[in-house]
């Protein structure tokens, strides 16, 4: 499969492609049941909602696997990390040959999974979820560029209750100033030249086996679960085999997968 040169100019422009029921059913299910069943037992190494709220713009930075919290009993879980190693359905998804095509098409060169980024089962739980901020992935990512790609796989459906992703199209490609950003490096609501383009937003309702691919330097964001349902969603991220981690940075702490 490959994307239509309309399709590929849509990415270009926008930092986003939305590609529709790419996964099937049944393997979304399969990926669904394992993460819930991990998710119920707490398998580490995870990132709750506490971590997420609490962590610094130089915690963001380094490896937490949240085993001391592990302690507390009714932690809201935010994301199962480090997938890849978890299960062979997850390594199987995120190896799936069906994509690579279109994941050359959009990077320019063969892809390479990035075990150190996303790698992850993301979650929003219901009623004690908090919302993502908007921000830029490559806030805390160390390459040498910028070629990075995202893939978000939607497991059930994703709609504005739940917690669905919203993008500012065309911010992959926008410079800003330090200053739009606060300290924890989040784009900020009530900066004055923020507004304009936040108000531009879009998004996807999101229907099982529906995938996004965003580019790691678009501002995207979410809203907190207010549904009785837990969202569960899987993510990992790809780079242009030739852009290589900065040596001595969290995204060198693991290796790395050719997609050949």
């Amino acid at each position: 499969m490959k994307l239509s040169n309309a399709q590929l100019t849509q990415f270009e422009e926008d930092g986003f492609l939305l590609l529709k029921d790419f996964a099937s059913h049944a393997r979304c299910e399969t990926i669904h049941d394992i993460a819930k069943a991990h998710l119920k037992h707490k398998v580490p190494p995870l990132e709750t909602e506490f971590e997420y709220v609490a962590k610094s713009k130089e915690e963001r930075e380094k490896i937490s696997d949240a085993h001391s919290e592990l302690i507390e009993k009714r932690i809201t879980i935010r994301r199962l990390r480090q997938v890849y190693h978890r299960d062979i359905v997850f390594k199987q998804w995120m190896e799936e040959e069906k994509i690579r095509p279109i994941l050359k098409q959009i990077l320019g060169e063969s892809p390479t999974i990035t075990i150190a980024h996303h790698n992850s089962i993301m979650t929003k739980m219901p009623h004690s979820s908090t919302a993502t901020a908007w921000h830029q992935d490559f806030r805390y990512w160390r390459f040498e560029n910028d070629n990075l790609v995202s893939v978000w796989l939607a497991l059930d459906d994703e709609h504005d209750k739940n917690g669905v992703l919203e993008f500012i199209p065309g911010s992959h490609k926008l410079d800003f100033d330090p200053a739009q950003f606060d300290e924890k490096e989040y784009f900020s609501e009530g900066h004055s030249k923020n507004r304009d383009l936040i108000a531009s937003k879009v998004s996807y309702e999101l229907e099982k086996g529906d995938v996004v691919l965003f580019h790691c330097k678009l501002l995207h964001r979410a809203n907190k679960n207010a549904t009785d349902e837990a969202k569960i969603s899987f993510v990992y991220t790809v780079k242009g085999a030739s852009n290589r981690a900065v040596e001595n940075t969290r995204s060198t702490e693991y290796e790395e997968i050719p997609l050949a």
